[in-house]
């Protein structure tokens, strides 16, 4: 199976980058086969790929950021029956129409940003950027992440890192390498939709 993912950016560097750090992410997270990672860079790009390979058949996942809130409506029930497509939809910059043979658990989103997850493991933050790093410029540990508006996230990352030893957070400097090394198990016990995402991805490749 394939799971195409928004990041990476247009150089080859940052896509093994992207590809690597979600492996490592996913591999952490308990799943034993794994899909390949497939970097499209731009959201577009993502949702684009991710069409043509159910159109030629092929097994396929998207990831891609919430960018903004999901509605209640999205999210009722059980996570198996929340509807990604919908938000996509709905969501100006995208609005994307659910491809015909597409299913809402092949959808997944990052909520409201992959940095969102980086927000749940502190501990491995306070050892990437090691010293100068400031926690207390990050939100409440005990403020739900996925209620964290995305621009606050980004605000708050470059105020904790920007007198650290690794300097100032960047997302093509820092992120795929803080992706191989988060915690999945503290990301899915913060984040309902990576969660959902862990969960339909190890049945989709049998465990």
């Amino acid at each position: 199976m394939k799971l195409f993912v928004e990041g990476g950016g247009e150089s080859n560097a940052l896509r093994t980058a992207c590809r690597e750090g979600f492996t490592k992410f996913i591999t952490e997270a308990g799943i034993r086969k794994r899909p390949r990672v497939v970097a499209c860079g731009s959201r577009n790009d993502a949702f684009d790929s991710f069409c043509t390979a159910l159109k030629n058949g092929e097994s396929a996942m998207l990831l891609v950021d919430s960018e903004t809130a999901i509605a209640a409506a999205c999210q009722q029930g059980r996570p198996e029956h929340w509807t990604p497509w919908v938000h996509l939809h709905q969501r100006q910059g995208d609005e994307w129409s659910k491809p015909g043979n597409a299913l809402d658990t092949q959808c997944h989103l990052m909520v409201e940003c992959m940095e969102s997850w980086f927000l749940t493991d502190r501990a491995t933050l306070k050892r990437f950027f090691a010293q100068g790093f400031k926690e207390a410029a990050l939100p409440a540990l005990n403020r739900p992440i996925e209620a964290v508006r995305k621009a606050e996230v980004y605000t708050a990352l470059k105020r904790a890192t920007g007198t650290s030893q690794k300097g100032e957070y960047g997302k093509g400097d820092h992120s795929f390498k803080l992706l191989a090394e988060i915690d999945p198990a503290q990301v899915t016990r913060a984040s309902p939709w990576a969660k959902r995402f862990i969960d339909e991805l190890k049945k989709a490749m049998g465990g």
